[in-house]
């Protein structure tokens, strides 16, 4: 798929972690982008990064815990730019230490939840304009049974969904020519993450297996795109640990066929 003149919306792209820097990077690569969260004067100073880089974009506030909200964000998207052709499915609570049986449903209803009505919404938008991408973000946390997950066992949950989501909405290619694909990172720089392992110490980072090197925004961003725009790519997963190249899961490993 060729970007220039698609338009995109990018959900949870205030502010200066993921959302925002895939914005960019759409806009760059010829988009229309509606820039989409709860705060905000973190997605106002996304569209005016934007505007500054010669790029398109438009602001709406969306909750993605409420459908309401996400069908309005898809019609603001078709009235302001004409249509929709890329969803990418990144806005996520943010992420908070919980015990094993703590608030559960904050995440399922952002991460998981949230994606389904983005998704449900999107898909007869993406119609009228014979097809579309659709990007949704998962996490390496939710994956690996038996190894350590994270301390938020609703963020595990409503990611190890949407991957399967991802690999269950694959038909959506033949049936309506829309892709839907899956980024599955591990430990990424944003802003927050950076000071939180800059504040540990060489024991601290070791104990809790953080890695040496995160994967910077501009590689996650790198990554979305070529999910969005690789045509022969739907219902996939690319996983993307540190310190390592993204690639894909192949299609016949067990327990992630379609």
């Amino acid at each position: 798929m060729d970007l220039t003149g698609k338009v995109a919306i990018i959900t949870g792209s205030g502010g200066v972690g993921c959302g925002g820097a895939i914005a960019r990077r759409f806009a760059l690569e010829g988009c229309s982008v509606v820039v989409s969260d709860i705060a905000e004067p973190g997605g106002h100073e996304t569209v005016r990064l934007i505007e500054t880089e010669r790029g398109r974009a438009a602001f709406i506030r969306a909750d993605m815990a409420k459908e309401s909200d996400i069908k309005a964000l898809i019609e603001f998207a078709e009235k302001t730019y004409g249509g929709l052709d890329v969803l990418v499915n990144n806005a996520s609570p943010p992420y908070r230490p919980q015990g094993l049986l703590d608030h559960w449903f904050d995440a399922l209803q952002a991460d998981l939840q949230g994606a389904m009505h983005a998704i449900l919404h999107a898909v007869p938008a993406m119609r009228k304009r014979n097809g579309g991408a659709i990007v949704n973000m998962g996490s390496t946390s939710a994956i690996g049974h038996g190894l350590k997950h994270s301390k938020s066992p609703g963020y595990d949950i409503a990611k190890m969904a949407l991957i399967r989501l991802t690999t269950t909405l694959a038909p959506l290619q033949a049936s309506d020519g829309i892709r839907v694909n899956c980024l599955v990172p591990a430990w990424i720089a944003s802003p927050e993450v950076q000071s939180y392992v800059d504040s540990l110490t060489p024991q601290q980072r070791k104990e809790g297996s953080v890695p040496e090197v995160l994967i910077t925004l501009d590689e996650i961003a790198s990554a979305v795109v070529h999910l969005a725009t690789d045509e022969s790519l739907a219902g996939r997963l690319m996983l993307y640990f540190n310190s390592q190249s993204p690639r894909l899961i192949p299609q016949g490993d067990p327990g992630f066929t379609c």
